[in-house]
C-alpha cells in the first residue's frame, strides 16, 4: 500500500474519504445471478464505477465461469463481450487505487479471461518502476503457473521484460524456450515482440543465439521500415548481448546515412550520431562531425556526453569539436552523476584533451561525492576516475573509506580499487621510489578478500558473472591462479550455456588448465547439438592459443566443424576468418571452411565489413587472414590456395620495421663470437612468406659456418619473394648437406603465463621456418635469464651446445 500512496498522495487522499455511495451497487452485484445482469450493471454505471466494483464485477464474472461445464468455451464468450472489455480499460484505469490484495485478486482473475491484460498490467507496474514490487512477483507466478496455455508470442514477450528482474533461472530459460516455440506464429512484421525477446534476453544477460538469430531475422526483412529510435535501441542491445550481424549493420547503416539531412533538432541527430558514428566511413563522419558542431551551442548535457563518448568510440582526433563538447560538459558538470563523471574522465583521457580548469572542477566533484559515498561500487568508479587524472594521490582518508568497505565488495569492485591504488603508485611523483605502506597494506588486504570471496564461491554461475569482466595487472599477479583453482572445483557445473564463456576467459588470461580446457572438450562431444555455431569460434580459441589437444583431439575438432557446416555461409566474415586461424594453428585444415573463406564473393564481402571496424581491428583481421593464407599455402599446398598478400606484407614490414631489444642485442653479439665473425650471421631476417627471424646463420656439413660475405643483406632491407613453392624452400640454394639454421629468442608471451608450454603461434611459425627448410631453436627467456646461465661463458656455451649440437630442432 505505500508503493500506492507514493506514487498518487492526492488520488490515495480521494479515495480514502469516498462516500459509502457505491454500497448499493455493490449489493446488487453480488445478488446477479448470470453474467448478463453484471454487464447491464456495468453498461449503466461505467462512468462511476469504483475500483472496488471493478474488482467485485470481476470476481463475480469468474465464479459463473466456475459453475459451468464448458469452461473454454465459456471464458471465451464472456471475453467477447463488448462490455467485458470496458471492465478490462476501468480495471486499468482504477488499477492505481486497488489495494494489493484486490490487486492480486484482480490480476488473477483476469489473467483467466485475457493474457492480454496481464501484460497490460504489468507494463503499469514497470512503468510506475515496480519491477520489484510483490505485485509484479505475483504476476511472475501467475505466468509461470499458465506458461503452457499462453500462445500469445507478443503478450507473453511484454510480460517477459516485466517480470524479467524477479526470476529464477530455471524460468527464465523455460520462457526462453517458450518464446522458440510461438516464434513461428507471429507475422515477420513484428518487430516490437522480436526487440521485446531480445531486451529480455539482455535483461537475463544471456546470449541465446537461436533466438536472437531469430529475431535479427525479423529486423533484416524490416530494416527498411525501421525508424533511428528502433535501430538505436537494437544495436544498443546488441552490443549489451556481444551479439554481432554484420549483414543489419551495414544494411542498418545505408538506412542512417540516408536520415542524416532529415533531422536538424539536436536531440534527433545526437541519437543519429551516436548510432551511425562507430560504423560511418570518412564521408559521413565528416558529415556528422560538422552538423554536430554547427547544432552544439543547443546541446544539453546529457546529449554532450552521449556525443563525447560515440567519439571515443570512433577514436576522434578532431580537436576542434572534441574541445566545443568539452566545453558543454564543464558548463554541466555540476548535474552529472558518479557514473557519468567516470565516463566523462575516461573520455577525455582517451581522447589526449588537457584542460587544466576542467580537470580541476572534476576533481572536486568526484572528491564532493566521495566524501559521502557510501555504496562499494560507487566509491570504486569514484576513485577509479581519480587514479586517471594528472597527479593521482589517495590520501589516508581514503584509504579508510576504500578498507571500510571491503568485505561488501565482489570482485568487480576489488579489482577496480586495486588497479585504481597501482596507477596512484605509477603515476604520483611523490611515490616513484618508494611505496607508502598504507598503500601496500591496502593492496595486501585487496588480495586477501578476493582470494576469500572466490574460496567462499560455491555456484559457477554466480562466480562467471564477477570474473568474466575482469582484467589488469593486480588480477593477473594476485587473483588468476585462485579463480582457476575454484573453476576447477566447480567445473561440473559447465555445460552448453556457459562453455563458450568459459573458454574466452582461458583465452584471455593465457592460463593453461588441461583440466578445464578437457573438461570443455567433455562438454562439446556430449551436449553439441545444444551449443550454438555461432559458439564454436569461442570454444576453440583455448586449444589455439595455448597450444593444447584434447584426449579426442579430432572427435573435438570434427564434431565442431561438422556442426558449423551449415552455418558457413551466414557467419560474419570476421569471425570465419579468426575461426579458420585458430584451427589453422592446430593444424586442423578444413576443406569446405578453407572454400568458403577463399573466394572472391567472400573476400568482397570481408572488404565491406572491414570499412566498419575500427582501425585496430580492421587491422588484427587483415593480419588473420594473410596468416591463414601462409599456413594454407605452406601446409596444404595441394589445395591450390594462391598466395595473394605480398603487397600487404611489404607495406607492414617497411611500416613495423624495427630495432633489437636488450637480450637480442646480447645474443647478436655472442653469435658473432661463436661462429666466427659478424660476417657469419644475419640479424631480423625476413624469410619467404614474410616471417621475420631474429637471427640466421648456415652451417655446412661438417657443421662448419658460412659466411654471407657480399650477399649478406643490409638489416632492414627485402629480400625478393618467389612465387614459385620450390624456391621459397631455404636449403634450395645452399651447397648440399648445408643448412639454414634460424634462431628465435622468445620472451614472456610466446609462452601460456602459468607454465613454460609454448603457445599456439609460436608453434606455428616453427612449424612453418621447418618447411621453409630451417633448423629452427628457440632460446626461451627463462634459459637465457637463469643462474644457470648466470655469466658470459655459460651464455656462450648455451649457444655453442644448440647450434653445434647432435639432434633435432629443439623447442
Amino acid at each position: 500500500m505505500l508503493r500506492l500512496r507514493a506514487i498518487c498522495p492526492f488520488s490515495w487522499r480521494v479515495f480514502q474519504f469516498r462516500p459509502f455511495s457505491f454500497e448499493p451497487l455493490l449489493i446488487r452485484m453480488n445478488k446477479c445471478t448470470d453474467e448478463e445482469q453484471i454487464f447491464d450493471l456495468i453498461e449503466k454505471n461505467k462512468a462511476i464505477l469504483s475500483e472496488k466494483q471493478v474488482a467485485c464485477a470481476l470476481s463475480m464474472l469468474w465464479q459463473f465461469q466456475k459453475q459451468k461445464i464448458s469452461l473454454l468455451k465459456n471464458v471465451e464468450c464472456i471475453r467477447d463481450h463488448p462490455q467485458f472489455l470496458t471492465l478490462h480499460n476501468l480495471a486499468t484505469t482504477k488499477m492505481e487505487f486497488m489495494n494489493d490484495n484486490t490487486l492480486v485478486n484482480v490480476l488473477y482473475i483476469i489473467q483467466q479471461f485475457d493474457i492480454n491484460m496481464l501484460s497490460k498490467f504489468s507494463s503499469c507496474l514497470a512503468d510506475q518502476h515496480l519491477c520489484f514490487s510483490p505485485l509484479m512477483g505475483k504476476i511472475a507466478d501467475i505466468v509461470n503457473r499458465n506458461l503452457e496455455t499462453i500462445q500469445d508470442l507478443r503478450c507473453l514477450s511484454v510480460l517477459m521484460v516485466s517480470i524479467s528482474s524477479l526470476i529464477s533461472q530455471r524460468f527464465q530459460e523455460q520462457l526462453v524456450n517458450k518464446a522458440e516455440q510461438l516464434f513461428d506464429t507471429i507475422d515477420s512484421s513484428q518487430v516490437n515482440t522480436a526487440r521485446r525477446i531480445v531486451q529480455f534476453l539482455r535483461n537475463i544477460k544471456y546470449s541465446y543465439y537461436p533466438l536472437l538469430e531469430r529475431c535479427n531475422k525479423v529486423f533484416l526483412s524490416n530494416v527498411n521500415h525501421l525508424d533511428l529510435d528502433s535501430i538505436s535501441k537494437i544495436l544498443s542491445l546488441y552490443h549489451s548481448l556481444q551479439f554481432h550481424s554484420f549483414e543489419f549493420i551495414l544494411m542498418t547503416k545505408k538506412r542512417l546515412t540516408e536520415m542524416i539531412p532529415l533531422f536538424d533538432h539536436p536531440a534527433s541527430f545526437v541519437k543519429l550520431f551516436v548510432t551511425l558514428g562507430p560504423v560511418a566511413g570518412p564521408e559521413e563522419e565528416k558529415q556528422l562531425k560538422s552538423t554536430i558542431l554547427l547544432m552544439s551551442e543547443e546541446l544539453t548535457g546529457q546529449q554532450a556526453l552521449a556525443v563525447m563518448g560515440a567519439m571515443e568510440e570512433m577514436e576522434s582526433r578532431n580537436s576542434r569539436l572534441i574541445k566545443k563538447i568539452a566545453s558543454i560538459l564543464y558548463k554541466h558538470l555540476d548535474n552529472y552523476k558518479p557514473v557519468e563523471l567516470l565516463r566523462i574522465t575516461q573520455a577525455l583521457i582517451f581522447l589526449h584533451f588537457q584542460s587544466k580548469e576542467l580537470l580541476v572542477k572534476l576533481r572536486e566533484l568526484l572528491l564532493s561525492y566521495l566524501k559521502v559515498s557510501v555504496i562499494p561500487s560507487e566509491i570504486s568508479l569514484l576513485v577509479c576516475a581519480l587514479s586517471m587524472l594528472p597527479s593521482p594521490r589517495l590520501d589516508e582518508a581514503k584509504i579508510s573509506q576504500i578498507e571500510a568497505v571491503l568485505p561488501q565488495c565482489d570482485l568487480n569492485d576489488l579489482n577496480s580499487f586495486a588497479t585504481s591504488v597501482l596507477r596512484c603508485i605509477q603515476y604520483d611523483p611523490m611515490y616513484r621510489n618508494n611505496t607508502p605502506g598504507k598503500q601496500l597494506k591496502l593492496l595486501q588486504k585487496l588480495d586477501h578478500y578476493g582470494r576469500q570471496r572466490l574460496q567462499k564461491c560455491s555456484s559457477l554461475n554466480l562466480l562467471w558473472e564477477e570474473v568474466k569482466s575482469l582484467k589488469g595487472d593486480w588480477f593477473a599477479d594476485s587473483l588468476l591462479e585462485e579463480t582457476v583453482v575454484t573453476l576447477q572445483r566447480l567445473m561440473d557445473e559447465i555445460n552448453y550455456i556457459n562453455v563458450a564463456g568459459i573458454a574466452s576467459f582461458i583465452s584471455r588470461t593465457n592460463y593453461l588448465s588441461t583440466s578445464l580446457l578437457d573438461r570443455i572438450a567433455s562438454v562439446v562431444l556430449q551436449q553439441n547439438e545444444k551449443i550454438h555455431p555461432f559458439a564454436i569460434l569461442a570454444i576453440i580459441l583455448p586449444f589455439s592459443a595455448l597450444n593444447y589437444d584434447p584426449p579426442q583431439r579430432d572427435e573435438f575438432f570434427g564434431t565442431c566443424l561438422q556442426h558449423l557446416n551449415s552455418y558457413l555461409s551466414i557467419l560474419d566474415p570476421l569471425k570465419l576468418v579468426f575461426l579458420g586461424y585458430s584451427l589453422a594453428t592446430r593444424e586442423y585444415f578444413s576443406e569446405d571452411l578453407l572454400k568458403a573463406i577463399f573466394n572472391i564473393r567472400f573476400l568482397a564481402k570481408l572488404d565491406s565489413q572491414l570499412e566498419l571496424l575500427c582501425s585496430s581491428l580492421n587491422m588484427k583481421v587483415q593480419f588473420r587472414l594473410m596468416e591463414l593464407n601462409r599456413a594454407v599455402c605452406l601446409e596444404c599446398p595441394e589445395y591450390q590456395i594462391p598466395w595473394f598478400h605480398d603487397r600487404f606484407c611489404q607495406q607492414q614490414y617497411k611500416k613495423d620495421f624495427g630495432s633489437m631489444n636488450g637480450a637480442q642485442q646480447q645474443i647478436y653479439k655472442m653469435l658473432a663470437e661463436v661462429l666466427g665473425g659478424i660476417n657469419f650471421v644475419k640479424a631480423s631476417v625476413l624469410t619467404p612468406y614474410y616471417y621475420t627471424i631474429d637471427f640466421e646463420c648456415i652451417l655446412d656439413k661438417r657443421k662448419k659456418p658460412i659466411p654471407y660475405g657480399s650477399h649478406n643483406t643490409t638489416l632492414g632491407k627485402l629480400p625478393k619473394i618467389h612465387s614459385e613453392l620450390n624456391t621459397q624452400i631455404a636449403g634450395s640454394r645452399l651447397p648440399p648437406g648445408a643448412e639454414k639454421i634460424a634462431l628465435e629468442f622468445l620472451d614472456s608471451r610466446a609462452f601460456c603465463r602459468n607454465i613454460p608450454h609454448l603457445k599456439g603461434k609460436s608453434a606455428m611459425k616453427k612449424r612453418h621456418l621447418e618447411i621453409l627448410g630451417y633448423h629452427v631453436i628457440q632460446i626461451p627467456h627463462f634459459e637465457w635469464n637463469s643462474m644457470a646461465l648466470s655469466t658470459k661463458n655459460d651464455r656462450m656455451d648455451y649457444l655453442r651446445e644448440r647450434i653445434f649440437g647432435e639432434g633435432k630442432s629443439s623447442s
